[in-house]
């Protein structure tokens, strides 16, 4: 999903208000909420504390004869007893062989591209001047995204764009294809030490380039995986796929005990730059970058050990009932004939709704007891008794300590780190993966992870929520708890030699120079 302030900008009108001190970020009132949360969090446990004291008082109590007496109960009382332990074990069965299935992910790769493939906001420029298809407003409309857009200067092009003149075919797409999702792969095999035959279940995720054979089985072919894998190929959902193709992994591991599945999400853009002069669809050129995941899931009890995190809910959100949110993002010709995905100006207001429809699933699940009592104590306040109050934001930073927030654009950020009231330090992740890499789709929520990884903020507990947009429309969340402390010295992903130059400043317009 691209910004939507690149599609036109929305204007907002808002009465100015009076400075008032910042009571939220006084000190007292941090600890009084603090305070308040733990005592609601641990209230249970809290009230057991004086039934425990006093059933052990009682335990001090008894006497060698009161336990031969319950003895001689229970000998009399044979079947009630025989009875009794079989009812547990029948219930403890049935519990154990009824809930889910844990599913872990082992580990994960982010492909990083050769330098070759590099591209500077002033080289895209100077390549789209060359294209020789665009006029001279929408060549300086490009420019002005380009600047505005949060990208740095070492993002990534496959080779058939920037070739002069850039020659998109079937057989380049193919190869930018192979290239992401072998590297991905390869890297995740070598890490993991699984191998590749040991693989069950097979997910694969890009949304415009599907060809035949499908991209699923690109990698059977080349890896040679078994007869017998069940393989799938996601095609045209967007940038938030790469959540549903967990989710789908998910729920297959669910039903194929000690089973592996391997879920590839990428984007391809080959096939997909636009090469006409409809500004709505001239967004994606500027944003969208190449790149691509590789992910291992394992639902044996044997890899949790050296499993980085465990699932623990998915969400999933889709608004396509809805004409303007169907459309809000739409892959169709222009007056000329030439194919390009275009971006309304509906998109942000949009996203927004998809997101409260997604966080109202997840906020009760994930939640602290405090915070839920809170949201629903306001609620009846305003719905009930019809109070001109403000309506309360759950404050998710005590669900969670980390957040992934597809890198869709610097306007979506900026929106999610406003909305949930996410500090400069949640958001660093995916402001440094936009700045870094670009928007490279389904699979910016891993380069995301991995940047997190790499900073070495990970610990073991720690939860991580995933959330992502995409056409359709859709919002789809997914929460990690982290099994182990991700220690950085150990890692390889595309951020481990040059992460000590993160994070950087991000101005708000980077202007190029005049002469591009």
């Amino acid at each position: 999903m691209g910004e939507g302030e690149a599609a036109g900008k929305i204007s907002v009108n808002s009465e100015q208000k009076k400075k008032l001190p910042n009571f939220q970020q006084s000190v007292r009132l941090k600890y009084v909420k603090l305070g308040y949360h733990y005592l609601i969090s641990h209230g249970m446990y809290l009230l057991l504390v004086p039934f425990l004291a006093v059933s052990s008082f009682h335990l001090t109590t008894l006497e060698s004869r009161d336990l031969i007496q319950l003895w001689d109960q229970l000998r009399f009382n044979l079947v009630t007893v025989v009875v009794c332990s079989t009812l547990i074990v029948f219930l403890a069965t049935l519990y154990f062989m009824s809930r889910p299935r844990k599913v872990f992910l082992v580990d994960f790769a982010c492909y990083k591209p050769q330098p070759e493939n590099m591209c500077t906001k002033e080289m895209f420029v100077e390549k789209s001047n060359l294209a020789q298809c665009f006029t001279p407003e929408n060549l300086e409309f490009q420019k002005r995204i380009i600047e505005r857009s949060g990208l740095g200067q070492k993002t990534y092009f496959p080779d058939a764009i920037l070739s002069v003149p850039a020659n998109p075919s079937m057989d380049a797409a193919r190869k930018e294809a192979e290239m992401v999702m072998f590297g991905a792969i390869d890297d995740l095999l070598n890490k993991t030490g699984v191998k590749a035959k040991d693989i069950g279940i097979l997910v694969v995720n890009c949304s415009l380039f599907n060809p035949t054979p499908s991209l699923s089985a690109m990698i059977v072919n080349h890896y040679k995986l078994r007869g017998n894998i069940l393989s799938y190929n996601l095609g045209g959902m967007g940038c938030s796929a790469g959540l549903i193709s967990i989710d789908l992994a998910k729920q297959l591991l669910q039903v194929n005990p000690n089973s592996y599945a391997l879920v590839v999400s990428m984007e391809n853009i080959t096939l997909n730059w636009y090469f006409g002069n409809q500004r709505s669809m001239l967004v994606s050129n500027c944003i969208f970058r190449m790149g691509g995941a590789a992910i291992l899931l394992s639902n044996k009890p044997s890899d949790r050990r050296r499993a980085k995190y465990q699932l623990m809910h998915t969400v999933r959100t889709h608004k396509g009932s809805d004409d303007r949110s169907y459309s809000c993002v739409f892959q169709e010709e222009d007056e000329k004939g030439q194919t390009g995905v275009s971006l309304s100006k509906d998109l942000m207001a949009v996203a927004g709704e998809a997101l409260k429809t997604n966080i109202t699933t997840l906020g009760p699940i994930v939640l602290p007891m405090s915070e839920q009592l809170l949201f629903l104590a306001t609620l009846i306040m305003r719905k009930g008794f019809n109070m001109k109050i403000k309506p309360y934001i759950p404050d998710f930073k005590l669900a969670f300590e980390h957040f992934c927030i597809h890198a869709g654009g610097r306007a979506v950020l900026d929106e999610l780190e406003k909305n949930l009231e996410l500090t400069p330090w949640h958001m660093e992740p995916s402001r440094m993966t936009l700045y870094r890499f670009g928007n490279t789709s389904s699979s910016s929520l891993w380069y995301e992870l991995a940047y997190t990884e790499a900073k070495g903020r990970i610990r073991k507990g720690d939860r991580t929520w995933q959330i992502a947009f995409g056409s359709g429309f859709k919002c789809n969340s997914a929460v990690w708890k982290a099994l182990r402390r991700v220690d950085p010295v150990k890692e390889k992903n595309p951020w481990m030699d040059e992460i000590h130059e993160f994070p950087v400043e991000v101005p708000r317009v980077a202007t190029l120079s005049a002469k591009n």
